[in-house]
Protein backbone atom coordinates (compact mmCIF):
# COMPACT_ATOMS: atom_id res chain seq x y z
CA UNK A 1 0.00 0.00 0.00
CA UNK A 2 3.16 2.39 0.83
CA UNK A 3 4.17 1.82 -2.66
CA UNK A 4 0.73 3.12 -4.36
CA UNK A 5 0.99 6.46 -2.67
CA UNK A 6 4.95 7.02 -3.20
CA UNK A 7 4.29 9.04 -6.60
CA UNK A 8 1.57 11.28 -5.31
CA UNK A 9 3.81 12.23 -1.96
CA UNK A 10 6.62 12.50 -4.29
CA UNK A 11 4.42 15.54 -6.47
CA UNK A 12 3.19 16.49 -3.07
CA UNK A 13 5.83 17.28 -1.52
CA UNK A 14 7.82 18.31 -4.81
CA UNK A 15 5.00 21.29 -5.11
CA UNK A 16 5.25 22.48 -1.39
CA UNK A 17 9.00 22.76 -1.44
CA UNK A 18 8.74 25.04 -4.81
CA UNK A 19 5.77 26.81 -3.13
CA UNK A 20 7.84 27.69 -0.10
CA UNK A 21 11.17 28.37 -2.79
CA UNK A 22 8.78 31.11 -4.66
CA UNK A 23 7.05 32.51 -1.33
CA UNK A 24 11.09 33.02 0.07
CA UNK A 25 11.88 34.44 -2.86
CA UNK A 26 9.37 36.84 -3.19
CA UNK A 27 9.81 38.11 -0.14
CA UNK A 28 13.71 38.47 -0.01
CA UNK A 29 13.05 40.59 -3.35
CA UNK A 30 10.60 42.84 -1.52
CA UNK A 31 13.03 43.43 1.67
CA UNK A 32 15.72 43.74 -0.21
CA UNK A 33 14.21 46.09 -3.02
CA UNK A 34 11.20 47.09 -2.86
CA UNK A 35 11.08 48.42 0.53
CA UNK A 36 14.26 50.64 0.64
CA UNK A 37 12.97 51.71 -2.46
CA UNK A 38 9.64 53.14 -1.13
CA UNK A 39 11.36 54.24 1.90
CA UNK A 40 13.60 56.36 -0.16
CA UNK A 41 10.72 57.89 -1.97
CA UNK A 42 8.49 59.00 1.38
CA UNK A 43 11.99 60.82 2.54
CA UNK A 44 12.33 62.42 -0.43
CA UNK A 45 8.33 63.78 -0.46
CA UNK A 46 8.93 64.19 3.52
CA UNK A 47 12.12 66.77 2.35
CA UNK A 48 9.44 68.46 -0.20
CA UNK A 49 7.12 68.93 2.28
CA UNK A 50 9.71 70.66 4.60
CA UNK A 51 11.16 72.98 1.76
CA UNK A 52 7.56 74.16 0.41
CA UNK A 53 6.72 74.82 4.26
CA UNK A 54 9.94 76.89 5.03
CA UNK A 55 9.45 78.92 1.23
CA UNK A 56 6.05 79.41 3.04
CA UNK A 57 6.98 80.57 6.07
CA UNK A 58 9.52 82.95 4.73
Amino acid sequence: MAKKFAFAKGVVTGVAATAATVAGAVYAVKKTIIEPEEEKAAFIEENRKKAARKRIAR
